[in-house]
């Protein structure tokens, strides 16, 4: 039948379209559904225009500090949020056309609409009815029209959509999500962020960047909750020398819209209630997982706290229906959802394959000065009954970041005392994301503490913090 296949995937975001891809390169037919844009909220919406508006950022500042390198202008650093803007759009067009190539290319077919699951087997695909949650882009010239469609084998890989707060609903206007957030008309000279998470934080970074009275407001105790409370304390103590405004324990109860702006009104754990006025308020307090309207329920598709349940191959409790992603639980990660679609396509084709161990994967936020982790934080280490050796190096220690004049930072290394082994690495500082993954390597290599120690970083480069911080945790520091 034309309209069958070996494996149909329902959405192209990064874990979609790369299971795809993988799909094809093990010789299965393969389709992919997608009701707005190729890429998904990643490429078009998230991951890349961020990273695109915080380079921009990067260069405004660096420029503003020209003197400290020895440089001059002749006119006032200045820029263009049109412009800056339309460059994020750039970059994230060029890589929605480069998916585009790349399921040609690998011959997957891309039909374009709103999925439902007819069965275990079956997908029915309609014109999308419903407005899209961000800007729609047109079908590629080569997608299939919407209809019934078979596959052997069904990925869910839907994504997630921004988490809506009580009391804090979006208009696209006074209070924004992280789209209207990519692409304001004007920069917002007063911003109300709730949500100190990954999201929250780079925006907070960017926009303060360029002028703006920033409020960061976090209900949990500590910013960025998911990191080492050390890291944490450190990037606070940075986002505020650089103007940021942070209230943790605090909660919005309510916002109110008014011409020009917003009035929050929120409660910190004291009890007292207080307002504050910003001309917008972003919504940043995390993503909820699009399981609606797939038809999950009539097949039985099991649920757990909101994202589908899967084994650690993408299986769900239905034959022949698997999940991944974000659709199928945290960390909600590009890099995790892509690596989780390789996963199960290369299960469904019988190779080996194995489960995805979640705590190996890197997390990372591109904030000014950069935060990245891997394995587990301090606190947790000694909860899991572990007794440890920390190692710690400065930046400043670093001949690099002199040269660079990036001296703020700092690496920490957990290991278990027993056996050496690396239990978790926490970057705080320059190319901290670029950094990381060294120690993801590490770790998924079981490597020790001995294999690290003798191992040789190049001279002068960032990553010696790395190998020192290793030494530290064993006595043998060099540089401090």
């Amino acid at each position: 039948m034309a309209n069958s296949y070996d494996l149909i995937v329902i959405g192209s975001g990064p874990g979609g379209y790369v299971a795809a891809i993988r799909a094809a390169q093990l010789g299965l037919k393969t389709a992919v559904v997608e009701r707005e844009h190729l890429g998904g909220i990643c490429l078009n919406w998230g991951c890349i225009p961020t990273k695109a508006l915080l380079r921009s950022a990067d260069v405004f500042r660096d420029a503003r500090r020209a003197k400290d390198f020895g440089l001059s202008f002749d006119c006032e650093v200045g820029f263009d949020a049109s412009q800056i803007v339309k460059r994020s759009r750039d970059a994230a067009g060029r890589l929605n056309a480069g998916v585009g190539f790349l399921l040609k290319k690998n011959k997957v077919d891309v039909i374009w609409g709103e999925a439902t699951l007819v069965s275990a087997s079956e997908v029915r695909v309609v014109k999308t009815q419903k407005p899209a949650v961000a800007p729609q882009v047109p079908a590629p010239k080569n997608a299939l029209a919407e209809g019934d469609y078979r596959a052997k084998h069904i990925v869910i890989a839907t994504g997630a959509r921004p988490r809506v707060l009580k009391g804090v609903k979006p208009d696209g206007n006074l209070i924004w999500t992280y789209f209207e957030a990519l692409k304001p008309p004007v920069f917002p000279k007063c911003l109300l962020v709730v949500g100190a998470g990954a999201i929250g934080v780079e925006f907070a970074s960017f926009y303060r960047t360029f002028g703006a009275q920033v409020t960061l407001i976090e209900a949990l105790p500590q910013i960025l909750p998911s990191e080492d409370q050390e890291i944490a304390a450190l990037a606070r103590k940075s986002f505020q020398k650089q103007g940021i405004d942070i209230r943790t324990s605090t909660k919005i109860l309510s916002v109110e819209k008014r011409e020009n702006g917003v009035v929050a009104t929120m409660q910190g754990d004291d009890g007292a209630k207080h307002s504050l006025e910003a001309e917008r308020l972003l919504s940043a307090a995390g993503v909820v997982a699009n399981i609606e309207g797939l038809g999950l329920e009539t097949l039985g598709v099991k649920i757990d706290g909101g994202v589908i349940a899967t084994d650690g191959l993408g299986r769900t409790n239905v034959a022949g229906l698997y999940a991944i992603g974000d659709v199928a639980g945290g960390p909600m990660l590009a890099h995790k959802a892509e690596h989780e679609g390789v996963a199960c396509v290369e299960a469904i084709a019988g190779l080996p394959a194995h489960a995805l161990d979640k705590n190996l994967i890197p997390a990372c936020t591109y904030c000014h000065p950069q935060i990245a982790s891997v394995g587990v934080t301090e606190q947790k280490a000694k909860e899991l009954g572990h007794s440890v050796k920390i190692g710690r190096f400065p930046y400043i220690g670093n001949g690099k970041a002199v040269a660079m004049g990036d001296m703020e930072g700092l690496v920490k290394t957990i290991f278990d005392e027993k056996s050496g082994r690396l239990l978790g690495a926490h970057l705080f500082g320059a190319e901290a994301t670029e950094l990381i993954q060294g120690f993801v390597i590490a770790m998924n290599l079981e490597t020790t503490e001995a294999e690290l120690i003798a191992s040789i970083f190049p001279h002068p480069t960032l990553s010696e913090t790395m190998h020192e911080s290793v030494l530290d945790a064993y006595g043998r520091v060099i540089h401090v």
